[in-house]
């Protein structure tokens, strides 16, 4: 293994695969360059002088400017980088050739090989009265609002006791919302509730109430347009003299009416699946994110549609997603999804720019562009063909851009509401949650994989161990496969299910 890597050819820094320590050399370009100062992994070095105010290039883009003179062999980090990214940006449409390999899962990787072009048809699974298709059947208990979220939760509980044969799991979905909100809110719960009521990837669903809340089963059932009124029951507590033994009874009469569904073949066009990263590292951009481009471009070609979100988790990146839009209209269509993010930042006093958590730093990564030059490439290199707004149901094969947050349980939960049946995870410093469909929890490095095998499904830290990321990319490709065909992931057996819903407005 090396020590280091130079992402791009263009690029004024490497990336210690390991730690190098002051006095340790390292060849660039035939040129031998001592290490200042102790680099720790993840971490990045200078190969050249740079003066005040001069441009750090990594991934063959700027990720911000040094503060002062630096000398070649220097730790470049937090304490000398200061990041480019201001609140306003024009943007013009500028389409890239869709062979260039500098619109790719990375400019250090190029375009998807032939090699591993895999091609699939199909997968098994649960196809839907609706037409779509599950990769789980469960059934779930939606709470409408937070009053009654430990109800759900006490009925989901018994009714796993006796779970019927081709059920997988009883799931209570629970939130704190769904009453004392107001305007786009509340909009917001009730497209997110609906989506998730009508979700393949259950084979039925009770719609838990209270009675007297805001979003209450009355007022939701508009939102769901048609449904199965067979798979699909509604229960108001305030209704009924016992609501967890009722409860349990129409969970159990769903039961049985799922227990018959089967895995059947269906088209791969079938499939979508949610892109998220989360506790960042500086090997995230190296590893984990790229083998998931690879991913969304081999389940694309197969006709396949996947979901990238994160907005702020684009800026300083933006343009490259903005100039991969397959037309003028998705390129404007993408622009409002950054604007609209970075106003919603600013109309809260916020700077667009100060995203780094204090574990991205300690990982290596020192500004936005940095983290997102490395997130973005989870998108691999097929043009955007739709932009979605927050609880928007996905439409367009393919892949697509979804207006949410960076936080990974709202982030995670928007992609399930918006029609993921799959999210995928990359993690360099990990995390135990869930969201409404199965996440699966992608390792930037062997060690927190090794560490925490009870979280992580997948170790994208090969790569940086003598591994190709397209081999490992197409070997995640083969997994999340067997997801969809029924293989539980880490914290599905661990029975975690969790859902956050976006809050951006006044609670009552």
């Amino acid at each position: 293994m090396e020590k280091y890597i130079r992402i791009n050819k263009i690029d004024n820094v490497i990336v210690a695969l390991e730690d190098i320590n002051p006095g340790d050399c390292v060849l660039i370009d035939d040129k031998t360059i001592v290490a200042k100062d102790l680099i720790p992994a993840g971490h990045k070095m200078a190969v050249t002088s740079l003066s005040k105010g001069a441009k750090v290039i990594k991934y063959g883009q700027p990720i911000g400017a040094v503060k002062e003179d630096t000398a070649e062999g220097s730790h470049i980090h937090i304490h000398n980088l200061v990041t480019l990214l201001s609140e306003s940006k024009e943007y013009s449409y500028e389409p890239l050739p869709l062979e260039s390999k500098e619109n790719s899962y990375g400019p250090m990787i190029g375009g998807l090989s032939s090699s591993i072009s895999k091609k699939r048809d199909t997968f098994m699974g649960y196809e839907r009265a609706d037409g779509r298709v599950g990769i789980r059947n469960e059934i779930w208990i939606i709470s409408t609002v937070g009053c009654v979220a430990k109800v759900a939760e006490k009925i989901a509980s018994m009714a796993n006791r006796h779970l019927h044969d081709g059920i997988d799991e009883v799931v209570a979905l629970t939130h704190p919302y769904g009453c004392s909100q107001m305007g786009e809110d509340q909009e917001n719960t009730r497209k997110v509730l609906a989506n998730l009521i009508k979700h393949p990837n259950a084979g039925g669903v009770l719609v838990l109430g209270l009675g007297c809340e805001n979003s209450n089963i009355e007022v939701l059932k508009p939102y769901l347009g048609d449904y199965d009124k067979e798979r699909i029951r509604f229960l108001v507590a305030q209704e009924c003299e016992d609501e967890i033994l009722k409860g349990v009874d129409i969970v159990d009469e769903l039961m049985m009416l799922a227990s018959s569904d089967v895995r059947k073949p269906v088209s791969l066009s079938k499939l979508v699946v949610g892109l998220k990263c989360g506790g960042s590292d500086g090997f995230s951009g190296i590893t984990a994110n790229p083998c998931v481009g690879v991913f969304s471009d081999l389940l694309i070609n197969n006709g396949g549609t996947t979901i990238l979100t994160e907005v702020p988790e684009m800026f300083g990146a933006e343009t490259l997603l903005m100039n991969r839009c397959e037309n003028k209209e998705i390129f404007d269509k993408t622009v409002n999804l950054i604007n609209d993010f970075k106003d919603y930042f600013t109309s809260h006093g916020q700077t667009v720019y100060e995203n780094p958590s204090p574990g991205n730093k300690k990982g290596g990564i020192s500004t936005l562009e940095d983290k997102s030059l490395g997130c973005t490439q989870k998108s691999g290199s097929t043009p955007v063909k739709g932009v979605l707004k927050y609880a928007e149901p996905v439409s367009h094969e393919g892949l697509n851009l979804l207006s949410a947050p960076g936080n990974d349980l709202v982030a995670a939960t928007a992609l399930a509401a918006s029609g993921a049946q799959i999210v995928l995870f990359t993690t360099g410093r990990g995390t135990p949650f869930s969201c409404p469909v199965p996440t699966v929890k992608i390792s930037s490095n062997s060690t927190l994989f090794e560490g925490k095998r009870n979280w992580i499904d997948f170790n994208a830290g090969e790569v940086v161990e003598g591994s190709n990321v397209e081999a490992v990319g197409g070997q995640l490709f083969d997994f999340v496969m067997e997801v969809a065909e029924g293989k539980k992931v880490k914290s599905e057996l661990a029975g975690f299910h969790d859902m956050a819903i976006f809050k951006q407005g006044v609670t009552l």
